[in-house]
């Protein structure tokens, strides 16, 4: 019998949030439980460095996360071995499996597959389908094969999918793209229908710096972590866990760490920029500077708090303990972020990260005044 649990993509994150979720939840630890079970990982490209991590997965004895960093002003370092992969199949050589494990006992479908991992390939079609033909090429031509088959065989049984992309509304986009390739297809009615109706696509919002990988599989990461799912009905998650935050608000979820933690990324790397500070300068030293720590501290409490005072005594009370935490990991001593790394594409961060803030106080509060993020949309970013 293979896992209850389908996981596309190795990669470090994972391995250290939804992976290491599970691994407590299989163990009873910190308050986690009801695990479904145990974890197949999917290789879903030929990449070496992910060949590598499914052949050291594949031995089952676990791997380990390293958690360093600040979590209620106590310094954390300590070491976890996270046990619930149990299986590690690469699309192209175990798609036999893949596609009797869907059909078989499959209830929840969780993937990660990168900035570009919902394009679409023109060398995919529906010749696919066939019994024996090799895996499609994209990632959402790899599921809509798997869930055909689901359908054929198995229409009545749950199953949930749960996209941890960086992309809002991650579960609807990637419905979207799969029904859309579906109808490129030609595929039945009736199937079409039953993607939409019949399986769940949770939108979510994943948020961890996993800062480092250990070879040849494991992780590095911060204390901080959470995975927050809107609620819908007939949902299925693969465990229940501290960090899992089931919502019927996940807009506010996703505004807040823009407005808190992107935003205040955002502002160390204009200041970066526009001062011709150090080419290595860190987000921790950047807050162990007077001068930039109280710029960002009055960014925070006089430009971006009152927004959410705006919208409420409950949302700007969510607002102060996340920016506790915020701080914290701002603040993490194992970890060195690097400004220059934040400060990539910088113009199109800020329209997208400070624009958001701007507009929706224009909105709910159009006589504060926010000269710090107003400035910096307004600056050409200069050449470091």
């Amino acid at each position: 019998m293979a896992q209850p649990i389908l996981q596309f993509g190795t990669s470090r994150f994972l391995q250290a949030h939804v992976d290491l979720f599970v691994s407590e939840a299989l163990a009873g630890e910190g308050g986690a439980g009801d695990a479904l079970g145990g974890i197949t990982v999917v290789q879903t490209t030929d990449r070496p460095d992910g060949a590598a991590r499914i052949a050291a997965l594949a031995q089952g004895g676990g791997y380990p996360v390293r958690i360093r960093g600040l979590a209620g002003g106590q310094r954390v370092d300590r070491a976890v071995q996270c046990t619930s992969v149990r299986e590690a199949w690469q699309a192209s050589t175990h798609w036999p499996q893949l596609r009797d494990a869907v059909v078989r006992d499959v209830r929840v479908i969780v993937s990660n597959t990168a900035d570009k991992g919902y394009l679409l390939d023109t060398r995919d079609s529906a010749d696919a389908l066939k019994a024996g033909h090799p895996p499609p090429h994209s990632f959402p031509a790899k599921l809509l094969v798997l869930l055909h088959g689901r359908w054929q065989h198995a229409p009545a049984a749950p199953l949930t999918l749960l996209p941890c992309e960086l992309i809002e509304r991650n579960g609807d986009v990637l419905r979207d793209v799969v029904a859309g390739l579906a109808a490129r297809w030609q595929l039945a009615p009736a199937f079409m229908d039953w993607l939409g109706a019949h399986c769940v696509w949770a939108n979510s919002l994943v948020d961890r710096i996993v800062s480092e990988a250990i070879e040849p599989v494991g992780a590095v990461a911060e204390p901080y972590a959470v995975w927050v799912i809107e609620r819908q009905p007939r949902l299925q998650l693969p465990c229940t866990h501290p960090a899992i935050v089931l919502t019927d608000y996940l807009a506010f979820y996703e505004r807040l760490k823009l407005f808190l933690l992107n935003a205040g990324h955002t502002y160390l790397a204009e200041r970066w920029l526009q001062d011709g500070r150090s080419a290595d300068e860190t987000v921790r030293q950047a807050m162990a500077d007077a001068d930039l720590r109280s710029g960002l501290e009055a960014l925070w409490t006089e430009e971006i708090l009152p927004v959410f005072d705006a919208l409420g005594a409950s949302a700007r009370a969510q607002a102060d303990a996340y920016l506790v935490d915020v701080r914290e990991r701002f603040e993490n001593p194992f970890l060195d972020h690097r400004i220059a790394d934040i400060a990539q594409n910088h113009v199109q961060k800020k329209q997208r990260r400070f624009g958001p803030i701007v507009a929706l106080a224009a909105e709910r509060a159009p006589q504060l005044q926010q000269p710090r993020l107003q400035a910096a949309l307004a600056s050409a970013a200069p050449v470091h």
